[in-house]
């Protein structure tokens, strides 16, 4: 038996039938898959309820983190995949995944990622490796920023190939998304002890220079610019999102 026999993937959703088909059609080989759905509005549940290996559960929405230990208490195999709703699975990384060994010391594993526009990857992206493949038992979520992360107790691994983040939805929803991330943001960084803070987060939290300085990062130190206007998207996306970071910074400060 290999490991991806033991595997669930588990998935979050709220209004993702942008992406949400292109998801499920690369987890074909998995025989359940445990969807935790915030209350969609959009025709999302009617995507899921197309997969047959699909247990869906609804929950109101109230932290990344609360809603992946939800999904975590739903699965019974030992091993979980947890995604987002707009990752898709590479076949390399599936044919990476159906290779491992079922009995193994470790108890968890990170893979690396491509960031898509309009499906199309970049060549470099400001998101790291997650891990995204564990053990059950061994894991549970914390809420971080905006974001949310798995803590696995034990030793992980690292696979080489990647997954797409490929998210299609529009514009005007990625603007409300990421102003509600930066709120979440700036927060952490105006209440987290300076030394515990990352060198990157340091220079978010004090420098108005910090969106431009995301700009040249990804043009030029990932290489965004050589894939074109594609490329130029994705710094001009994520040097907006710094600039929201930026205004929340300053309003929070003037409330405390």
């Amino acid at each position: 038996m290999s490991l991806i026999e033991q595997v669930t993937p588990l998935i979050l959703t709220y209004n993702e039938a942008p992406n949400l088909d292109r998801t499920l059609q690369q987890l074909s080989w998995a025989t359940t898959i445990v969807v935790i759905d915030s209350y969609s509005t959009d025709s999302t549940l009617e995507i899921l309820r197309a997969y047959p290996q699909v247990k869906l559960f609804q929950r109101a929405f109230d932290s990344f983190a609360a809603q992946c230990n939800y999904g975590l208490a739903q699965i019974e195999s030992e091993w979980v995949l947890s995604l987002d709703a707009d990752y898709v699975l590479t076949n390399d990384l599936i044919d990476e995944i159906q290779a491992l060994p079922a009995k193994s010391d470790l108890n968890g594993y990170s893979v690396p990622f491509k960031y898509c526009v309009f499906g199309k990857p970049l060549r470099g992206t400001l998101l790291p490796p997650r891990k995204v493949l564990y053990r059950r038992e061994y894991a549970v979520y914390r809420d971080d920023g905006h974001a949310h992360r798995v803590q696995v107790t034990g030793s992980s691994g690292m696979l080489s190939s990647c997954i797409h983040h490929d998210d299609r939805k529009s514009l005007n929803h990625w603007l409300w998304a990421q102003d509600r991330y930066m709120i979440l943001e700036s927060k952490k960084l105006l209440t987290t002890p300076f030394p515990q803070l990352s060198w990157s987060d340091r220079i978010r939290k004090h420098s108005l220079l910090a969106p431009f300085l995301i700009l040249v990062y990804c043009l030029i130190l990932k290489g965004s610019i050589l894939d074109g206007w594609i490329g130029w998207y994705y710094a001009c996306q994520r040097m907006l999102a710094e600039l929201l970071l930026t205004i929340r910074l300053m309003e929070l400060r003037q409330k405390i």
